[in-house]
């Protein structure tokens, strides 16, 4: 993995919101992977080796008249990585209960505290999709109960779950580079109940969770629900997020057509978080 470059665009975003929610859900379907907000936009990461000169032809919030956007890229070797890291990064406190920081950051007083070093993974908690789901995760009795988290990139659900008291706990994910970032951050915040697996939905076969997270985007949630639920034991509880609020009754649409309840929905900036029980 040493060798691999990626390319960090730097967006100045006006006005800010929604349109840095906007920019980076057309960024995410365009292949960027990791993306870190900050006061004037945002900026966002590819991997050399996925990015051609057209990357930002289909972008349209770039051509919208509601929007003023520039930006600027540059290559980013990953040894440059935590430098643009730190510059960037600063912790967040969820409710009041819950903080996740940068090991480089001093401990906080809250009950829980999660260590997180993303590299290029997604998942620090900055992002609202993200915020909403640890939200969920605090809210609901985990103690000995069997967790799925779906796209776990850095590992922060996955970790949560287990201070929760969750286990055993999954966390998988098909890009390497997030398999390898939440391994080391399950080692880091010191968790024991978490076994990560590389992979997409079919590593799923012939397992079954009481939880199940999975904070993805809309397509591949709708193209794999049906795998997520047949996993789900009965009475499980199926958190997903990675979604506009006007994505929603798509959602819940096919998510009762496989026979789960909605239970609650949570909303951030447009981004939802919905809760259904099997």
């Amino acid at each position: 993995m040493s060798n691999i470059i990626y390319i960090g665009y730097e967006f100045k975003v006006t006005p800010i919101q929604p349109g840095v929610e906007i920019l980076i859900a057309e960024l995410g379907y365009a292949g960027f992977e990791s993306f870190v907000e900050n006061e004037e936009g945002v900026t966002a990461y590819i991997q050399k080796e996925e990015w051609n000169e057209s990357i930002l032809d289909d972008i349209q919030i770039l051509n919208s008249d509601e929007f003023e956007i520039t930006y600027t890229f540059e290559d980013i070797e990953q040894t440059n990585w935590n430098e643009a890291w730190e510059k960037n990064f600063s912790p967040i406190v969820v409710d009041g209960v819950c903080t996740v920081r940068a090991p480089f950051h001093e401990k906080p007083n809250t009950p829980y505290d999660i260590i997180i070093e993303p590299k290029m993974s997604f998942g620090t908690g900055h992002h609202e999709t993200t915020h909403m789901m640890i939200q969920h995760v605090l809210k609901n009795d985990l103690i000995n109960k069997s967790v799925l988290d779906m796209g776990c990139g850095t590992g922060v659900l996955a970790i949560l779950a287990e201070i929760k008291g969750a286990k055993p706990v999954d966390a998988v994910d098909y890009d390497n580079w997030c398999y390898l970032n939440s391994l080391e951050n399950v080692e880091r915040n010191n968790c024991k109940n978490i076994t990560v697996i590389e992979g997409d939905a079919s590593v799923l076969k012939g397992k079954k969770y009481d939880v199940i997270i999975a904070n993805i985007n809309r397509n591949i949630l709708l193209n794999d629900m049906e795998r997520y639920v047949s996993c789900l034991n009965k009475n499980g509880l199926l958190f997903l997020s990675g979604f506009y609020n006007d994505d929603m009754p798509v959602i819940q649409e096919e998510c009762e057509k496989q026979m789960l309840k909605f239970e609650e929905k949570l909303e951030r900036n447009h981004w939802v978080a919905l809760k259904f029980l099997n």
